[in-house]
């Protein structure tokens, strides 16, 4: 809470209760005549608010929250002290003041002889004193608290944010690390289909670094970039690579993490597809059921990983969904059969 909106809740706090406080003179008035009320009322309330507001400022500066020292507990104990007979002076001294300028009618003389003593006036004034005590150190550690987590939360969006710019940073690398390797072992069987892998890279990392920047784009925008993927590595693999898609168009302009889909493709056709002599088949198959968004990628296959292997592209899904969905999604790769099955699920809002 802002040290300004901090302030206005203590002065709303310290009317509303030594209103409330002192206000029961009007609900239990016991023979007291309403001149006698309104001034009672008036100048305790006041009396409240300006000696609670004295001790205040002295707990703020010389005690503070904690009670880490012993010298700390001596101060509170004595400024409670202070603070409960200041305020019992104030109020006896108007209550003389009172008794100066009106008499008294004879139904409150006779409650304040039979109830009233100056033990129990004094034990009234400790125990009112003793509780605003306790609801100002409620209250501040309340809102102390709540600050301690909004400021706990800030930092975790903040790591949150630095670690997914981490990962958006790999994706473009470890993608063009790829495809430049490709393009390498294709320069020296066919300069133009080399020309033409480098033409798609350009489009496809043009594309990448415009969505590079957001946690979510939607579907549609995210199959251009595996079509042009497909596109670019049919010209090297040629009839091995075949690719099929089963997509609902109820899910396309549903929202998910840039590319993604491309890196499921990706692995499909670099460990999966480009390992086998006759080839193979990359199938996507995007549907939604209830507000899960489930995304599968299979390809012929086994479920091999190479010694070498970062698998930095299944990491980088893996983390990012953590990030931006905890708990609520899931990515899984399984051998299915005669298949690699890769597969997501991703809530939906």
């Amino acid at each position: 809470m802002k040290a300004k909106n901090k302030e206005r809740l203590f002065w709303l706090l310290q009317l509303a209760g030594w209103g409330v406080t002192n206000g029961f003179i009007f609900v239990f008035p016991f023979g007291f005549s309403t001149k006698y009320m309104i001034y009672s009322f008036l100048t305790a309330t006041l009396l409240g608010i300006l000696t609670t507001s004295l001790y205040r400022a002295y707990l703020r500066k010389n005690v503070g929250l904690s009670f880490n020292e012993n010298k700390k507990v001596l101060k509170l104990l004595g400024a409670f002290l202070v603070c409960s007979i200041s305020y019992f002076g104030l109020v006896i001294s108007v209550e003389y003041l009172y008794e100066s300028i009106w008499e008294r009618t004879e139904s409150e003389l006779a409650f304040i002889k039979e109830n009233m003593s100056f033990g129990l006036a004094l034990f009234n004034v400790f125990f009112t004193i003793f509780g605003w005590t306790a609801i100002y150190y409620g209250v501040n550690l309340v809102l102390k608290a709540n600050k301690n987590n909004l400021e706990k939360l800030e930092l975790n969006a903040t790591l949150k944010e630095a670690q997914l710019n981490t990962l958006r940073g790999q994706v473009n690398p470890h993608f063009m690390f790829n495809s430049l390797n490709n393009i390498r072992g294709l320069m020296l069987e066919d300069v133009d289909k080399s020309s033409e892998m480098i033409t798609k890279l350009s489009e496809m990392l043009q594309f990448a670094m415009a969505k590079n920047s957001v946690d979510a784009i939607p579907i549609k925008d995210e199959l251009e970039m595996v079509e042009n993927y497909i596109s670019l590595s049919k010209i090297q693999m040629e009839d091995r690579l075949q690719f099929e898609k089963d997509i609902d168009d109820k899910v396309l302009d549903s929202k998910i993490p840039p590319m993604i889909i491309q890196l499921l493709v990706e692995n499909a056709a670099k460990h999966g597809i480009a390992n086998l002599k006759n080839g193979g088949i990359i199938k996507l198959q995007i549907a939604k059921s209830e507000d899960i968004l489930n995304i599968l990628v299979s390809n012929t296959g086994k479920l091999q990983i190479a010694e070498n292997s970062t698998q930095l592209g299944l990491k980088n899904i893996k983390q990012r969904l953590r990030l931006l969905y905890g708990e609520k999604a899931s990515f899984s790769l399984s051998e299915v059969g005669e298949e690699v099955v890769a597969e997501i699920n991703i809530p939906q809002i």
